[in-house]
């Protein structure tokens, strides 16, 4: 009566679901034509379902259908008869028992996932779903029993809380990299009377960090949240969060643009605190991001820059910088590009890289 693995799932044709509801009813466990039909509709269902009789020494199984057979790998008359504690083993967390004890005692419904053993002594996680069943007189006749073997989702769980684990431990050291190359640099540059230089560096390699951080437990689903990429970047700049706007939704994206994305939104933030809307009281910058299709069709995100109440912009910088140049230069890796319009009450600009999944 145990089924190969290969078999679980598929529910097999039972003599349950083909009873005739007239005739002789008393050849099934429950009386007359009511009886029938349940017993015909717990055998077409693909649930497993079983009836204790708490009447009884010891709560017994008084009837399971054919799904609890092939979920457990017993036969009905190794099952009818026995308590449902007979499914548990070594693994089974007693504080769950526990419960179903409460609930049968309490005449309660519970809900209940533990882990129980078939027949072959493989085990599956079950989630249990029990309650009481009346008579007309409001008397305890029965307790149902519902199972699911839940066993593929608590594997996910554990896949996930380890993918989950390992981001953690990614990120912990990706923070100790950008720590090391940050003292590099500032050595490096003390060394060579170029503190400056490397002022400028550390703050871009700050602002790599900044980009990844908040989104490396979400890099493990294979997108992130561009909204939060995007805050954290920008967050130094706005300390008391009141000149620059964030417009979103909950737009995701590949990890692998947010290299780009944080360097290009630092620069534009750097030149906004020096010569545009930031560098001036009431200058404001709103930032907003979308998904949409680039100039050649393809899937892309999307991100406006703009600014309003800095200075007077008289038209383009002769110069516009090196952090522009690295910017654009690590967009173009990712097939992206960035395009700025120097409007005289401010600089707009927007972001465009291609993405796979848009």
């Amino acid at each position: 009566m145990a089924d190969g693995n290969e078999n679980r799932g598929r529910l097999r044709s039972s003599h349950q679901a083909h009873r005739p509801i007239s005739g002789d009813a008393s050849s099934g466990p429950f009386d007359g034509a009511t009886g029938l039909l349940f017993e015909q509709a717990m055998a077409q269902t693909r649930m497993a379902v079983c009836l204790t009789d708490p009447n009884q020494k010891d709560d017994p199984i008084v009837f399971c259908n054919e799904a609890f057979q092939q979920l457990t790998g017993y036969r009905a008359d190794e099952i009818v008869g026995r308590n449902c504690r007979f499914l548990q083993g070594p693994g089974t967390d007693q504080a769950q028992v526990g419960k179903i004890r409460e609930a049968i005692s309490a005449e309660e419904v519970a809900v209940v996932e533990l882990l129980n053993y078939r027949k072959d002594g493989t085990s599956f996680w079950n989630t249990l779903h029990l309650g009481p069943i009346y008579d007309e007189e409001g008397r305890l006749k029965y307790f149902f029993g519902s199972q699911w073997d839940v066993t593929d989702i608590h594997q996910s769980r554990a896949e996930e809380r380890h993918a989950k684990a390992m981001a953690r431990e990614i990120s912990h050291r990706l923070k100790n990299v950008f720590a090391v190359i940050g003292g590099i640099v500032t050595i490096t540059g003390r060394s060579m009377d170029a503190r400056a230089v490397a002022a400028k560096i550390n703050e871009r390699v700050q602002a790599l960090g900044r980009s990844y951080e908040p989104t490396l437990d979400e890099a493990v689903l294979g997108t992130i949240h561009v909204g939060q990429a995007i805050r954290s970047v920008l967050s130094p700049y706005d300390p008391e969060e009141n000149r620059i706007l964030l417009n979103g939704n909950g737009v995701r994206t590949e990890p692998n643009a947010i290299s780009a994305i944080g360097l290009t939104l630092h620069e534009l933030a750097t030149n906004a605190t020096k010569y545009g809307a930031l560098s001036q009281e009431g200058g404001m910058v709103e930032v907003s991001w979308q998904h949409t299709r680039d100039k050649l069709g393809r899937s892309a995100l999307q991100i406006e820059w703009k600014e309003k109440g800095g200075p007077a912009i008289d038209g383009p910088p002769q110069s516009e910088g090196t952090g522009f140049n690295i910017a654009e230069t690590l967009l173009a890796h990712s097939r992206g590009v960035l395009e700025k319009e120097w409007e005289r009450d401010g600089l707009r600009a927007q972001v465009t890289i291609p993405i796979a999944n848009g």
